[in-house]
């Protein structure tokens, strides 16, 4: 085989085996700009690692952040930590057969690394637009699941939690705007 064979023969491998291909699109972004669902065990991922990066990002931004930047982080930490319980509570009750991270992944890492070695004068121009872009693909997560993820009751939690982070991505436009 050449080379181009055995690269076409293992990317055919890769993309037929459907969880691995969902997967590999939702870390991607592929998946999103589809519109396609993602699995329950990427949601889960994706929730889960988006709640524990609000609310480190929030803790930083009571720390260095401007009024209503701490306002805002407020609100990050509560209602993040509502959805992290809520979403915690159905995996452990057995409605919900996935593994939830407990620490960051490496992208999600970088971004708490910027934000921590901002300096004062700078962290609102990280911050802000890093609210309203993690926001954006959140809204995205959850619209995607609500509509056609494969778990009832996990699909139901989406669609109940999508008001709130469309509010926080509202939230986090007018705060990167004011920045301007």
């Amino acid at each position: 085989m050449t080379i181009t064979t055995r690269t076409i023969a293992a990317a055919v491998l890769l993309i037929s085996t459907s969880a691995f291909a969902q997967s590999a699109g939702e870390t991607t972004g592929v998946n999103s700009a589809l519109g396609i669902s993602p699995t329950l065990q990427d949601f889960v991922k994706e929730a889960a690692n988006s709640d524990i990066l609000e609310i480190a990002a929030a803790q930083t931004a009571q720390q260095k952040g401007n009024e209503d930047e701490k306002k805002f982080a407020e609100q990050m930490i509560t209602d993040h930590t509502k959805s992290s319980k809520e979403l915690k509570a159905m995996v452990t009750g057995g409605d919900v057969k996935a593994e939830i991270p407990t620490v960051l992944d490496a992208s999600s890492q970088k971004k708490l690394d910027r934000l921590h070695d901002a300096e004062l004068k700078d962290f609102p121009g990280e911050y802000d637009p890093m609210q309203v872009s993690a926001h954006k693909d959140a809204v995205s997560l959850f619209e995607r699941y609500a509509q056609s993820g494969d778990n009832p009751k996990l699909k139901d939690w989406a669609g109940k939690t999508l008001p709130v982070i469309q509010h926080h991505l509202e939230m986090a436009q007018l705060l990167d705007k004011k920045r301007d």
